[in-house]
């Protein structure tokens, strides 16, 4: 095979012909060699703490159907205030549990808001699909269960005609902007952590090149789209193998039209802020980032405090409770 690397190497060298013959023969070379790197490393699980929360009696136990049969199972907290705002969706991150949703919500429901979350299948006490085991990356179940979340909002006997607000904290953010981009009945998103997989994937592949190989001066030269190629081919064996398929996360956030404010840690070490700017300047909406200065990933709440939740609850105010006229949205929307 290193024939094939010299050979693709002096093509790359000739004629537009030969260039795009070379480029071909160095793409099949470097998915021979080093797809199962990216296949196994793309199949390592993160290593952090993730937070559980404390059950609270102020709680509705909620349980529902999924759209292949398992019950997922959440909670329904009602708003304190003498009238209701509107209802929210929070979106958990990987991992934990439906009371992890205290911490981030309990001012938006002291300011009038009803908060509903729900954990995902094999996630807390909601039912196991042995066919699955979730990593941190958004696959279509994690979309299935937050459809049927969204179906069991809309049947409720006190659910809001006016539509709702999602409120997602990393995995819980991503999986939102893909329903919101399918459902204008989600009128605003807030996230904080969110992630997509080609704009987190290939930065790190030409980090990590290096390990693996030497040719420093080919690492430079191949463009950027060059690795991105090479990572989805890993990314769709992968999803092969695991049975599932991971949607575009940056092609939902560009069909987003909803206002959006998303939250990010500026020294997040996993999901560098950069990653985070590069999926924030693809939505088309009404939008503001917040780079939350020396929080780490999932960290911005417990560096920003009282800030934090201020500017959350009069994001939702300004765009659930009074939402903007139609004509405030960019020409183009739908």
């Amino acid at each position: 095979m290193v024939f094939w690397l010299y050979l693709g190497l002096t093509l790359l060298a000739a004629t537009p012909v030969a260039f795009g013959l070379g480029l071909a023969i160095l793409y099949l070379y470097l998915r021979w060699k080093y797809i199962p790197f990216l296949v196994r490393i793309f199949q390592e699980k993160p290593l952090f703490v993730v937070p559980k929360g404390q059950p609270t009696d102020a709680a509705e136990p909620v349980s529902f159907v999924a759209g292949d049969g398992l019950t997922l199972r959440g909670c329904y907290v009602r708003t304190s205030a003498e009238a209701r705002k509107g209802v929210i969706l929070f979106g958990l991150e990987f991992g934990s549990d439906r009371w992890a949703c205290r911490q981030y919500c309990e001012q938006l429901v002291t300011a009038g808001y009803d908060v509903f979350t729900y954990e995902p299948r094999n996630q807390g006490d909601s039912d196991r699909d042995a066919a699955y085991e979730p990593l941190q990356w958004v696959t279509d179940k994690d979309v299935t269960d937050l459809t049927a979340a969204l179906k069991y909002l809309r049947t409720r006997p006190d659910a809001d005609p006016a539509g709702i607000g999602l409120f997602g904290i990393s995995k819980g953010g991503s999986t939102g902007f893909v329903a919101a981009a399918a459902d204008r009945g989600i009128k605003c998103v807030v996230t904080d952590g969110a992630y997509a997989t080609y704009t987190t994937l290939v930065p790190y592949m030409q980090k990590f090149i290096k390990i693996y190989s030497t040719r420093y001066t080919v690492q430079k030269a191949l463009p950027t789209w060059f690795y991105g190629l090479l990572g989805l081919t890993g990314v769709r064996r992968v999803a092969r193998n695991r049975g599932v398929t991971y949607p575009s996360i940056e092609k939902a956030v560009g069909r987003m039209r909803q206002p959006l404010l998303m939250i990010h840690g500026e020294g997040d070490t996993y999901i560098k802020a950069e990653m985070a700017q590069a999926l924030y300047a693809r939505a088309k909406g009404p939008k503001d980032l917040w780079l939350v200065p020396k929080a780490k990933h999932n960290q911005a709440l417990h560096i920003a405090g009282d800030e934090y939740h201020r500017r959350v609850v009069e994001f939702f105010d300004r765009h659930l409770a009074a939402p903007e006229p139609e004509s405030a949205v960019p020409a183009g929307a739908d």
